[in-house]
C-alpha cells in the first residue's frame, strides 16, 4: 500500500503541530519569517506524504507566514490544499474553515468519516473538527495552550504526544477504512 493514494484524508493545523510557535521570528507586519519544526514533525509529514496520504493545511494565521515556514523546511509541496483563515475570513472552530478544506479536495458529506483533523488547540482544532463531524487528533506536544475540555466537543477522539505517533495512527485508521 506504500505510495498508493490513501483513503484517509489528513487535515492539519501548523502551529505547535508542525512548527514550534516558540521559535517564530516575525517581521514588523507580524508575518512569520522563519521558525523551527517541532522535533520529528518534518520527517513525519514527509513520510505521510510519501506513503500517499493526502494532507490539507487548515490553519489560522497569515498566508505569507505559512508559505515562509513551509518553504523553509521543504514542506510546501506536501499539501493537497492550503486553507488559511486570512483567506477564509474566519478562524477555527468556524465550520467555514473545514467546509473550505472539503471543497478544495472535492469531498462531500459522505467523506467525513475518512477525515482526521490534527491540532494542538482544544477550543479551535478539536472543537471545530468534532462539531463538523470529523475525527479529531490532539497533539499535546506543547504546554503553550491549556488542554481543558470545557464542552463535550472539546474531547479529542485520539491523543498523541509526539509527531512520530501520527504515522502509525494514520496507517491504523487507513486499515480500518479498507
Amino acid at each position: 500500500m506504500s505510495g498508493q493514494k490513501k483513503r484517509l484524508i489528513i487535515m492539519t493545523d501548523i502551529g505547535d503541530t508542525v512548527i514550534d510557535e516558540g521559535t517564530e521570528q516575525r517581521g514588523a507586519d507580524e508575518v512569520v519569517l522563519r521558525a523551527d519544526c517541532i522535533p520529528g514533525a518534518r520527517e513525519t509529514y514527509l513520510a505521510l506524504h510519501r506513503a500517499g496520504f493526502p494532507i490539507v493545511m487548515v490553519a489560522d494565521g497569515l498566508v505569507r507566514s505559512f508559505h515562509n515556514t513551509m518553504e523553509q523546511h521543504g514542506l510546501d509541496g506536501i499539501f493537497s490544499a492550503w486553507i488559511i483563515s486570512e483567506e477564509v475570513g474566519e478562524d477555527k472552530p468556524s465550520p467555514r474553515m473545514f467546509a473550505a478544506a472539503m471543497k478544495a479536495m472535492g469531498l462531500t458529506e459522505q467523506d467525513k468519516n475518512r477525515i482526521i483533523m490534527i491540532g494542538n488547540n482544544v477550543k479551535r482544532d478539536i472543537r471545530g473538527a468534532n462539531r463538523f463531524g470529523l475525527h479529531s487528533v490532539l497533539i499535546d506536544w506543547s504546554n503553550r495552550r491549556p488542554y481543558d475540555e470545557e464542552l463535550p466537543e472539546d474531547h479529542a477522539e485520539y491523543r498523541i504526544h509526539r509527531p512520530e505517533e501520527l504515522l502509525p495512527l494514520a496507517e491504523k485508521l487507513e486499515r480500518e477504512l479498507s
